[in-house]
């Protein structure tokens, strides 16, 4: 049975930039792009109203903002994917957005192939993170003992300096044991192509080429266990 398209609202002001979007995520099967907002308003309100996926989200947007609108979109809707698309590279700023509950970061020039399968990622239930912001998002959490902890920190990064989710170090857990896609899959009782996302995820956050160096980094830092 074929599954549906991942629908997606792209909320950016740039008319131009945003009809470039939309023809060239048009172009792809399983990518919908269902709505579009130029402004932070209009996109919550979309997301009320609008059976989504995924919200495409650009910072600068007007009226109340992109992390603003990602803050009052994941209160209302928490499991609804946030991916960011921005110029911007600021640490405070993807601090922000960790807060405000975006799973995901991208900086606007990403290669076309590349952001579509960040979008699947996301989609897919994992977190994506531009390489640019990964020193960001360990500077901002490591060492943040005192400050309140929050599910969302919690997922993206524990105090620790683990960059994994807690599904992300499951499926790792598993690579280091040498299980194949299809036998992590059968385990885990999700697909294979939700851990292909994974995977790639998890090397990009490791800077690593291959399962074998993620598996022997995450070992040595200590960020998964070894299967007894």
């Amino acid at each position: 049975m074929k599954s549906s398209p991942v629908k997606i609202l792209i909320a950016e002001d740039d008319e131009l930039f945003r009809l470039g979007l939309r023809m060239r995520l048009q172009q792809e099967a399983d990518l919908e792009v269902v709505a579009e907002a130029e402004d932070g308003e209009t996109a919550v309100d979309y997301t009320k109203h609008q059976p989504l996926d995924l919200v495409l989200l650009d910072v600068g947007l007007p009226g109340i903002g992109g992390i603003e609108a990602c803050r009052q979109i994941k209160q209302q809707q928490p499991n609804l994917p946030v991916l960011v698309l921005t110029s911007r590279t600021e640490k405070h700023l993807i601090s922000r957005l960790i807060t405000a509950g975006a799973q995901g970061y991208c900086l606007k020039g990403i290669a076309a192939e590349a952001l579509i399968l960040a979008l699947r990622s996301v989609a897919a239930g994992a977190s994506w993170w531009d390489p640019t912001a990964t020193a960001a998002i360990q500077a901002a959490f490591q060492g943040a003992v005192s400050a309140p902890e929050t599910p969302t920190t919690e997922t993206m990064l524990t105090t620790t300096g683990n960059p994994l989710t807690p599904r992300e170090q499951e499926i790792l857990t598993l690579v280091a044991a040498g299980k194949s896609n299809q036998e992590i899959a059968e385990l885990l009782y999700i697909t294979s192509g939700t851990v292909r996302v994974h995977v790639h995820a998890i090397l990009q956050k490791l800077d690593v080429r291959d399962r074998t160096q993620a598996a022997i980094v995450a070992l040595q830092k200590h960020l998964i266990s070894p299967m007894t």
